[in-house]
């Protein structure tokens, strides 16, 4: 069966160019559906993951648009609210999200929060406490207990909120006053979050259930679970992709690594946490030498964990050895986890390109196979391009040997990282 693609034109529904006189913009689109389509089905018999066709996709950019659209979407649901997050802070937004949620679950809607029991330890027990009396089902994802030291490290990194199992949400955003704002100033973090309405929004669900199970034995409740066949809202085929700790490598990571492999022209890559495993490595210059313009782009002097960005630029000098390009994001934290491939294919979600993203924390990623959310993410990269300061390879090997002892030691504890 074929794939949907960003076209409507099937395969088979296209015309004989030999007998039609098909035009350059003719031909084109023609090969961009069959390279979307051979993406399609290539990365699905390597991951395993169904593709999910006639989804719409939306691209919310920072804080004042993100926090809008989720909020918009609580106070719209009829039925239910489930909320999982690694960060939920102290602070305006949090106190806004909990009298949100608190007053939906006042109305009738079953509201559930799953936080995590490390990222979201900073939370303001006064938001917990309201969300509790107006009815809302707020647990913790392993909260830390002495008894079981080894799970204190596995985290749930996700980021997901489903409003009646009819629109998603996930990215890279936490529930914390760093995230409002446009991310163009100091202390007004930078980052991406989507909007998911269709097929795809069952995954999602998947990925909440998959941590919520942990603390709860009912998997659902028919007064609110209806598990509808869900319409088609748009024409944007996607695969959700959970990662979890697990020896080897996870969906993710073999994911991660097939759209590299893939790539023929272009790599674009955002992470808040480059801090990439030795496989990882060897795949992007191997991307490069075959002569895909691999571009890397990374928090600057916002960077809020110093000793993670040391750990990442320890492997700089290789990277930019195979003529791999890198910017660093200036205005404040660039805490995005973006990559794109070859105008078409887009990942996007949780993961940070980093060990404890593939091998050590729960996460959710979104594989999108259209040229057009491609397009809006890639204008977004070029933007921020203009924000960025580029490394210079000569003036980067040439930096005080202080910082490269501080990269050697940082580098030890890459694989926690």
């Amino acid at each position: 069966m074929t794939t949907d693609t960003s076209s409507d034109r099937s395969r088979a529904d296209r015309p004989d160019a030999s007998t039609t006189g098909s035009t350059d913009d003719d031909r084109t689109a023609a090969s961009t559906v069959e390279r979307l389509e051979s993406w399609c089905r290539t990365v699905t018999a390597i991951n395993g993951v169904p593709i999910s066709p006639g989804n719409r996709l939306d691209v919310l950019r920072n804080g004042d648009q993100i926090f809008p659209a989720m909020l918009e979407a609580i106070d719209a649901a009829d039925r239910s609210i489930d909320l999982l997050t690694y960060v939920y802070w102290a602070g305006e937004i949090g106190a806004t999200f909990a009298e949100r949620l608190a007053q939906r679950a006042r109305d009738g809607v079953r509201v559930r929060v799953l936080l995590d029991g490390v990222g979201a330890k900073p939370i303001d027990q006064e938001n917990v406490e309201l969300m509790r009396s107006g009815g809302a089902d707020v647990r913790y994802f392993r909260p830390l207990d002495p008894r079981h030291p080894f799970r204190a490290s596995h985290r749930t990194h996700r980021k997901v909120m489903i409003c009646d199992e009819a629109v998603g949400f996930t990215g890279g955003v936490g529930i914390a006053d760093q995230w409002m704002g446009d991310g163009r100033s100091e202390g007004n973090w930078r980052d991406t979050h989507v909007r998911l309405q269709g097929p795809g929004v069952a995954g999602l669900r998947s990925a909440f259930l998959d941590n919520w199970i942990e603390t709860e034995q009912v998997l659902f409740e028919s007064a609110f679970d209806h598990f509808p066949a869900h319409e088609h809202h748009g024409n944007v085929p996607v695969q959700i992709i959970k990662g979890t700790a697990e020896p080897g490598w996870n969906d993710i990571s073999m994911t991660v690594r097939a759209l590299i492999e893939l790539a023929d022209e272009q790599i674009r890559l955002t992470s808040a946490y480059f801090v990439p495993d030795e496989d990882l490595i060897l795949r992007l210059c191997r991307a490069a030498e075959r002569g895909v313009d691999v571009q890397i782009l990374l928090p600057g002097p916002g960077a809020d964990k110093r000793f993670v960005q040391l750990a990442g630029e320890a492997v700089y000098d290789r990277l930019l050895d195979h003529g791999i390009k890198i910017w660093c994001y200036q205005p404040s934290m660039l805490h995005a986890k973006i990559m794109t491939l070859d105008g078409l294919v887009t990942l996007i979600g949780s993961a940070n390109f980093n060990q404890r993203s593939t091998s050590l924390d729960e996460e959710v990623d979104i594989v999108a196979f259209d040229r057009d959310v491609t397009a809006e993410l890639d204008a977004d990269f070029d933007a921020d391009l203009e924000r960025s300061e580029k490394i210079d390879p000569a003036r980067w090997r040439s930096r005080w040997a202080g910082q490269q002892a501080f990269e050697r030691a940082a580098n030890l504890i890459r694989p926690w990282m």
